[in-house]
């Protein structure tokens, strides 16, 4: 099948990679000319054969509304937009009916599999009519893993990127879980081997997942995390999980606190926890650390100004 590929970065590269060793022939397009077939959008969609599938692997948000947006007066009528990339699925619904009164089907598709999709395939969950979706077909068998997972038609359009969007969201909790019990395994004077601890994990437990397998990986190569600040950003979809949440009234407190955990990450002084700290001593006499690093006097400790009833916390 010939199929444009839009992005041939980390994913879309890969991605267009696998396609053609499965025998696909494809064109892609980028702004880096090092590595894009063509020079233009327009010249792409000119070296299709007509009815045209084109690809989608930008960033979310107004790059990929400019790119529908080009696409949608370089198109004909019974071409076809695939948006693969992590755009909000409230974007595909816009996008698809901006794009049909043109004539021109719109499928969106989540997709997984990051750096490691290019060997072992990619799971996709798409939206959009079942007739669009079974013209691309082709494509999503070749992209996908071998075996019957690791493709679904979840639903209408916007339907695929909910998917991946409530994908990611679990994704943030794993991982936060995770790391949270690294860190009370470091911080134990009990354990001595933290990483055979997780590598122990790989087999014959209910948590063992590619996720303990990449967690074991990353301590292969950094025992102790020592090579790392511990911050990390959130590309959007967990923010877009936990808004969806409070839209249909479904707690997600532990994706929730994942999300919150990352802007945390961000802080180097937190600004919430000084108020917390200030609170403390001033309730309970906690000691202090200042900016500079150096442990006060409780508020009612020997010296203090204020002498406020004792409290627990």
């Amino acid at each position: 099948m010939q199929i444009g590929m839009v992005g041939l970065g980390k994913m879309g590269g890969n991605m267009a990679e696998r396609l053609r060793r499965g025998g696909h022939e494809v064109v892609g397009y980028d702004h880096d000319p090092a590595i894009s077939d063509v020079a233009s959008l327009k010249e792409l969609v000119e070296r299709l054969s007509a009815p045209r599938t084109v690809w989608v692997m930008v960033p979310a948000g107004k790059p990929t509304q400019q790119t529908v947006d080009e696409l949608g007066e370089l198109l004909d009528e019974g071409d076809i937009v695939v948006d693969g990339g992590n755009s909000h699925y409230v974007d595909d619904q816009k996008h698809a009916a901006e794009l049909r009164e043109k004539g021109i089907g719109f499928v969106d598709c989540g997709v997984s599999g990051g750096v490691w999709g290019l060997q072992n395939g990619y799971a996709l969950m798409c939206g959009g009519e079942q007739a669009e979706v079974e013209r691309v077909m082709p494509i999503f068998e070749t992209l996908k893993p071998e075996g019957e997972d690791g493709f679904v038609h979840a639903g209408d359009v916007g339907a695929g990127h909910f998917a991946k969007m409530v994908h990611n969201g679990i994704e943030y909790g794993m991982m936060q879980a995770f790391a949270e019990g690294w860190e009370l395994l470091e911080a134990s004077d009990v354990v001595k081997d933290v990483r055979g601890s997780f590598s122990s994990w790989r087999t014959g437990t209910v948590i063992r997942s590619w996720l303990l397998d990449l967690m074991v990986r990353a301590l292969d190569d950094d025992e102790h995390l020592e090579q790392l600040r511990g911050y990390a950003q959130d590309s959007g979809e967990g923010r877009w999980t936990v808004q969806a949440a409070v839209d249909h009234a479904v707690p997600l407190p532990v994706i929730t606190a994942a999300l919150y955990a990352r802007f945390a990450s961000r802080q180097d002084d937190s600004p919430a926890m000084k108020v917390v700290a200030a609170l403390r001593n001033q309730f309970g006499g906690h000691a202090i650390t200042s900016s500079e690093g150096s442990t006060g006097k409780g508020a009612d400790s020997p010296g203090a100004d204020v002498t406020p009833p004792r409290e627990a916390e």
